[in-house]
Order: C-alpha cells, then structure tokens, then sequence
C-alpha cells in the first residue's frame, strides 16, 4: 500500500502544474480584461465586480477543462487528469461563487447577454475537444462570447438592455478585427501566404458600424475615433516596412490598441449612462 502511494506521490511530482493551471495563451488575458475594464468603467457596481470574478473563474476553468476532456475522449486517464479535474472544480466553483454573489447584489437581471454567448463559448469549447483551439473561428468565437461580459456589467447595474448590446458589439468587432488582423501580420512576417485584404475589409466593416452608431446618436465621436485609429493602425500595420516589427512589440502594441478602444467607447457611451 505505501509502495503504491509512493507511486502516486512521484507521478503527482513529475506533472507540471502551469501548463495545466493557466492558459497558454497569453492574449486571453488581454480579451478577460477589456470588457471587465470597460463595464466597470461604465457601471461601476459591486455586482460588476462579483461577474469579474465569476468571469475569471470561468476563464481558468477552460484549460484544464480543455485537458481533461482531451484525455477522456482518448480514453485515457493520466496523472494530469486528476490535476486537471481538480483544477476545472476549483476554478469552477469560483465562477459560480462568483455568479451567485452577482445575482445577489444585481441592481437588475443580467442574464441576458450571458445565455447569448453561451452558444458561441460552447462552440469554441467544441474546438478545444477537437484540437483546433488555434483555428480561427475558435478565436474569433472565444472574442465575441467573453466580450458579452461588458453588457452584463452594465445591465446589473441598470443600464437598458440596448445600450448594452452595443457595447458588446463594440467591444466584439475590436477583438474580431484585431485577431484577424495580428494572425495575418504575423503570417506576412514569416513569409508565409496570406492576403491584406480580409484584414482591411474587417476593419472597413467595423469603422462602418461604428459611423452608423454616432450618425444614429447611439454613441459618440470617441467611438468613431478609436475605430478610425484601428484601421490606421492595420493599414500602417500590414505596410511592408512593418512587418519587421518583432512579435513581443506587435503584442505590446495591440494591448495599447485595446485599452485605447475601451477608453473610447467608454467615453462615447457614458453620455447615454
């Protein structure tokens, strides 16, 4: 009995935790932090605060969820399994803690935006089991459904429900264009194909919705100016003398551009608070 708890113990030592703990991509950070950063901004509330905190459980819980069912669906069963599972409860259990005490303190329902990105969080959840967490579509997934957050803020707040499914689309078609744009980027820098103009056709298409939310009153001029910025910043981008630009840079670069939009919008929405 103890030769096999001694084998437990050695298989346990040899699993390396980060890996399985936290995501291993670190751009996830940037997309959990903008809506966060941008619905408090808006709608200050401790209710904000809980769905933060029940958002970054969520957001931890998918790695070695991800894991987990990886090794399941091979019928497998690993010392990293049992790390995994334990990992996917505790950050679970944070998320929901953190859903209940969001309920509690709401000053209105919010669910509303939440049980719309269901669906796209579970199709990019189908990705990970497959494997293809790195398709595009996955990302792009990922982007739209955790900027949903940022209207949940602000409806436990008060906020109409119109006024926060802009923001949500806002802060999507951020995220969006700044995947597409960065994964192109990247592949013209390596010399691999890629075509500019998907990037610049998203870009054209955001900084569209954008001029038809201030045409409309919907929001203000700092929104179309961020959006404006967004496309220079792509088409300065994807120029050739650009692409030399080392990748850590490109990343510091587009955390600028993200905490830029965020302060737009938020300035172009709070007249309507």
């Amino acid at each position: 009995m103890s030769s096999d708890h001694h084998v437990a113990m050695k298989q346990s030592s040899s699993v390396r935790l980060r890996p399985i703990a936290l995501p291993v991509e670190h751009g996830g950070w940037g997309l959990l932090a903008a809506p966060v950063a941008l619905g408090l901004w808006l709608a200050p509330s401790l209710a904000g605060v809980w769905l933060g905190l029940a958002a970054l459980g969520a957001f931890l819980t998918r790695q070695p969820l991800k894991l987990a069912l990886g090794d399941y669906q091979r019928g497998k069963r690993y010392p990293r399994t049992i790390w995994a599972e334990r990992f996917a409860l505790g950050y679970g259990a944070i998320a929901l803690i953190g859903l209940i005490l969001a309920i509690r303190s709401a000053a209105a329902p919010f669910w509303l935006p939440i049980a719309l990105a269901v669906p796209i969080a579970l199709g990019q959840l189908l990705f990970d089991v497959r494997k293809q967490s790195r398709a595009l579509v996955a990302e792009l997934f990922g982007a739209v459904a955790i900027s949903a957050l940022a209207a949940a803020i602000m409806m436990a707040d008060g906020w109409p429900l119109w006024p926060a499914l802009l923001v949500w689309l806002l802060l999507a078609i951020q995220s969006v264009t700044a995947i597409i744009y960065v994964r192109i980027r990247l592949r013209l820098a390596r010399n691999e194909p890629a075509r500019r103009m998907p990037a610049f056709l998203w870009h054209g298409a955001a900084l569209a919705i954008a001029s038809g939310s201030v045409a409309l009153g919907w929001a203000g001029w700092p929104v179309l100016f961020v959006f404006g910025l967004s496309a220079l910043r792509c088409w300065i981008g994807l120029l050739p003398r650009s692409l030399a630009t080392p990748t850590p840079l490109v990343g510091a670069q587009e955390i600028v551009m993200s905490l830029i939009t965020v302060a737009g919008i938020a300035l172009g929405l709070s007249p309507l608070a």
